[in-house]
């Protein structure tokens, strides 16, 4: 298997055949944005803010999705891809209602992270403020379509790693929404396993646990690893 040899910001890496410019900037410790990656999951280049500069392409590229190739020249935090990336924190919040001081992962989510580390203290876009409903109907877990960033880590998760598919994105634009069962509340789903691997992976506090109060929801994603690992070196087969 021939290694590709490539440049990030200057710095000389290698990628095997296949492997994401995103994987292989983060494996060198150049840290792209996301939001819908997570390591264990398929990518889907849902989110655009892993968007990167390639030399000799006319437009930007996901990192996400683009495998690397020998001689390839990428630039990942060039002034305007910030400008890129802080417009699309803006529009995901001015989509939903993200209200962080009301929120259970007030202090412990991602997009809020985000905001902050790209300097996004205004939105300069019009909010919508749709009229999103929250799914309490699960005894253990809720549904706030509000904070919800369309991200897919839980239909992925859901999907891949607990094998149930729960979860779904229905209808289109901006009326799109996660659905669980084909749109049936969740507390009704014949397919949930009430595992709460959803509820983990989720970079909001779209997913939350019953009982969480503003600012307490912490989430625990070092699961996800343990059983993608485990899977692979086959731990689990007698």
């Amino acid at each position: 298997m021939r290694v590709r040899t490539l440049e990030i910001d200057g710095q000389m890496m290698t990628g095997a055949p296949g492997e994401s410019i995103f994987n292989v900037a983060w494996n060198n410790g150049i840290h792209i944005p996301r939001m819908c990656h997570l390591g264990g999951l398929t990518d889907v280049g849902a989110c655009r803010l892993c968007l990167v500069e390639v030399e000799g392409q006319s437009r930007l590229l996901p990192s996400c999705m683009t495998p690397v190739r020998e001689g390839m020249v990428v630039r990942t935090n060039t002034p305007a891809l910030q400008k890129h990336r802080k417009l699309i924190v803006e529009l995901l919040l001015a989509e939903r209602n993200h209200v962080c001081a009301v929120c259970v992962a007030n202090g412990a989510c991602e997009l809020q992270d985000l905001a902050t580390s790209l300097g996004v203290d205004h939105v300069r876009v019009r909010y919508r403020h749709p009229q999103c409903e929250v799914d309490l109907s699960h005894p253990r877990f809720g549904l706030d379509h509000n904070r919800c960033i369309l991200c897919s880590r839980c239909v992925r998760v859901c999907d891949e790693v607990e094998g149930a598919h729960n979860w779904d994105i229905g209808h289109r634009g901006t009326n799109a929404r996660v659905i669980s069962d084909f749109g049936t509340a969740w507390g009704d789903s014949e397919s949930c396993t009430s595992c709460g691997k959803c509820v983990q992976v989720c970079p909001t506090g779209a997913l939350f646990s019953k009982g969480a109060s503003v600012g307490e929801m912490r989430k625990d994603r070092s699961f996800l690893k343990y059983i993608v690992t485990a899977r692979e070196k086959h731990q689990w087969i007698r």
